[in-house]
């Protein structure tokens, strides 16, 4: 009886992470942060990662859509599972941290991924990406190897990245803070394509940066998880 109810719970608990990844694609649909298909998420699942399948609209999907692979990159669905399923998996591989992976093409991360640059440290929230900057990945062809050595290269010792001619990657210790990094990078991206058609931003030293990295420890969503630092 015991082990009916823990699989009852095991499996109330795996559709509520299913929901909360299709609940995120809509959120950043209707934030403006993501459009049509474009875009992906993932999260750590037992000795695997639920991930969002390719190609699916995000108004039409379900939890049953939603695709559990191994860390092999092995899984068995009717759908396929998103062609960026690489870089999600080795994210999580590498970084025994991070628990989410949120992928998008938001206009002004994208506009900034186009041209190559990344994001300086002209506003102290950049702390919340972990450092003085948002570095742009080089480019590779989506969905391959090379991609996704491309990307863990990008957000070594930092939580998001943009991706040359694609789009951006937002990690975090959960979807929720997964998410929030996504529309904040997104909000730095557009803040600072704003600044630059004004002047002539100034950049905060990389010990500034640092300073309010250490601050950030516990902000906003972090303080959930350790209340004791409130």
């Amino acid at each position: 009886m015991i082990c009916v109810e823990r699989g009852k719970l095991a499996k109330t608990r795996e559709f509520a992470v299913r929901q909360s990844i299709i609940d995120g694609c809509r959120s950043l649909a209707r934030l403006g942060v993501n459009q049509g298909t474009a875009g992906n998420i993932s999260v750590r699942w037992t000795d695997g990662l639920l991930i969002t399948p390719s190609g699916l609209p995000y108004d039409e999907m379900s939890a049953d859509d939603i695709v559990f692979m191994t860390m092999d990159g092995v899984y068995e669905h009717d759908l396929v599972a998103s062609s960026e399923w690489r870089f999600h998996r080795d994210i999580l591989g590498h970084r025994p941290e991070v628990n989410a992976v949120v992928h998008a093409h938001p206009v002004y991360c994208t506009a900034f991924a186009m041209c190559r640059m990344e994001i300086p440290a002209a506003h102290y929230m950049i702390a919340a990406a972990g450092g003085p900057t948002i570095r742009c990945a080089r480019y590779e062809s989506y969905g391959t190897p090379e991609l996704s050595v491309a990307v863990l290269e990008a957000i070594e010792d930092r939580a998001c990245a943009l991706l040359a001619n694609h789009g951006m990657i937002a990690t975090g210790p959960d979807l929720s803070e997964a998410l929030w990094l996504a529309v904040e990078l997104e909000t730095l991206a557009r803040q600072y394509a704003a600044a630059l058609q004004i002047g002539t931003p100034h950049i905060l030293s990389d010990a500034e940066v640092a300073r309010t990295v250490e601050k950030f420890r516990d902000y906003g969503l972090r303080r959930r998880r350790n209340p004791k630092n409130a």
